[in-house]
């Protein structure tokens, strides 16, 4: 039987760290926007909601998200592991994609990539190459995770830790200490990252004002030239023309 595969992207305006940051402009259009437009050139996705919080001011991403032409689920605010729930349950997911919104960068081919190898497994798991794991090498934040909705919602009965029902993935895997949570409930995997941007050392997320400007800088000299950029196109332009500039002579 065909599994209905759905990627369900995160985003909210009261980030405790860049509030308001899923509006921010790149290359003139909002930063949720652009994920958006990119994920929507996956090839092997079922659907796509944008996942928010039922708040008064998060009422500006539903706009968005209609505007792209995606379904839209608002959920709470705190509790990750609920919005996903029901995010996935309201969709018909069996297999639910996560990206978070801080990720602006995801490559639609390496997402493919991490479906296929989820529905290749004989059992089910979580998969990801949102960022390394073990010596994946992947760039950090091209990817995303896959997991089986039977498990987020067994998840969502284990675990009641604050820490883990705000962040989806802690119920699976920590990237922070590449610790599997509970390795025979649920087994996690990865893909090797293609030798031609193997580059673990490159950190693609906006969570800061920092981070939010090198993206900005990125998506200003990348996107005229090509609203296709893939992670190639960005790893030269950070050796060959981020780089030389940070580093003074």
């Amino acid at each position: 039987m065909t599994k209905r595969v759905v990627l369900i992207i995160q985003a909210r305006m009261g980030s405790t760290r860049l509030p308001g940051k899923s509006m921010m402009d790149l290359a003139g259009a909002p930063l949720v926007g652009r994920i958006l437009e990119r994920v929507q050139r996956c090839l092997r996705l079922d659907d796509i909601v944008l996942a928010i919080p039922e708040t008064d001011r998060d009422a500006i991403l539903r706009s968005l998200g209609e505007r792209y032409g995606v379904q839209v689920f608002a959920g709470s605010e705190n509790d990750l592991v609920e919005r996903y729930y029901q995010a996935a349950l309201w969709s018909r997911a069996d297999i639910v994609g996560r990206l978070p919104a801080d990720n602006p960068t995801p490559e639609p081919s390496e997402i493919d990539r991490i479906i296929d190898h989820h529905l290749s497994l004989e059992h089910r798991g979580f998969s990801s190459n949102l960022s390394v794991i073990g010596d994946s090498g992947y760039p950090d934040g091209i990817g995303a995770e896959m997991f089986d909705f039977s498990l987020l919602a067994e998840a969502r009965e284990r675990h009641s830790d604050l820490r883990q029902r705000e962040h989806v993935h802690l119920n699976f895997f920590d990237y922070s200490t590449r610790q599997v949570v509970d390795a025979e409930w649920c087994p996690v995997s990865t893909v090797k990252c293609p030798q031609e941007f193997r580059r673990p050392d490159l950190v693609l997320d906006v969570n800061t004002q920092e981070q939010y400007e090198f993206m900005r800088q990125l998506y200003e000299y990348l996107y005229p030239k090509n609203p296709k950029f893939h992670i190639t196109d960005i790893i030269r332009w950070y050796d060959e023309v981020y780089q030389p500039v940070k580093r003074p002579n």
